[in-house]
């Protein structure tokens, strides 16, 4: 007596594509002058700025990362060398992840700068900013960056290394807030990483960690960013 067939195994149905995007700040830099370097070139880290860099290199050692970009700056490229070394990777260049433009750039920025009324235009307007780099500039060519870097690197995780105002105005942006804000209160200090958590094509959640905090305290109180 002959059996009867059996219906072939339906594939099974693939899972859900997770993507991580790790935005990193990036170490300390040497800054002895207290100056607004921006985006002025030969601003390196400092002996400190390279601990941070190889202490995140340590902690993300275990990740998925197949892929780490940088901005064009030294102290973004710098930071991200040892990270990209441990996982046999490149440093690529993304030069939508530098810093923001800025007037002020190459000065010693005070509140006492503020009395001199050559200076009022560039501070009219702090929404927009009327000082630098609109805020929907930044974040615009940040998501981009980000967008790039999530198809790259789809199913794993992917490091980008920039600059402090950048990541939090894109942050913001993701979390649907107002871009214009407050620069004591951002939440990204130096070789900080601001992780996104993607699932498909959805930004499932973002995590904040400082795995460099214990030098922290040893860093000077850089005017960059």
């Amino acid at each position: 007596m002959t059996g009867s067939p059996t219906s072939p195994t339906p594939p099974a149905r693939p899972g859900p594509t997770r993507t991580v995007i790790h935005l990193m700040r990036h170490g300390e830099v040497h800054n002895p002058s207290g100056v607004l370097y921006g985006r002025l070139p030969g601003y390196h880290l400092s002996e400190l700025g390279f601990a941070m860099a190889d202490t995140v290199a340590a902690h993300l050692e275990s990740s998925d990362l197949t892929l780490v970009l940088a901005s064009p700056l030294e102290r973004a490229q710098q930071t991200a060398a040892p990270i990209a070394e441990r996982h046999h990777l490149p440093v690529e260049t993304d030069a939508r992840l530098i810093e923001s433009a800025n007037h002020f750039q190459g000065h010693a920025f005070t509140k006492v700068s503020l009395l001199d009324p050559r200076l009022w235009p560039k501070v009219a307007n702090v929404t927009k900013p009327s000082w630098g780099e609109p805020y929907e500039a930044i974040a615009g060519r940040m998501l981009a960056a980000i967008a790039d870097a999530r198809t790259a690197a789809s199913g794993h995780e992917a490091l980008l290394v920039s600059h402090q105002l950048p990541i939090w105005t894109v942050r913001n942006r993701l979390q649907e807030r107002r871009l214009w804000h407050d620069p004591r209160k951002r939440e990204c200090t130096l070789a900080s990483l601001t992780s996104l958590y993607y699932v498909d094509d959805e930004l499932d959640s973002i995590a904040y960690s400082e795995p460099a905090g214990a030098l922290l305290a040893r860093a000077s109180k850089s005017v960059g960013a």
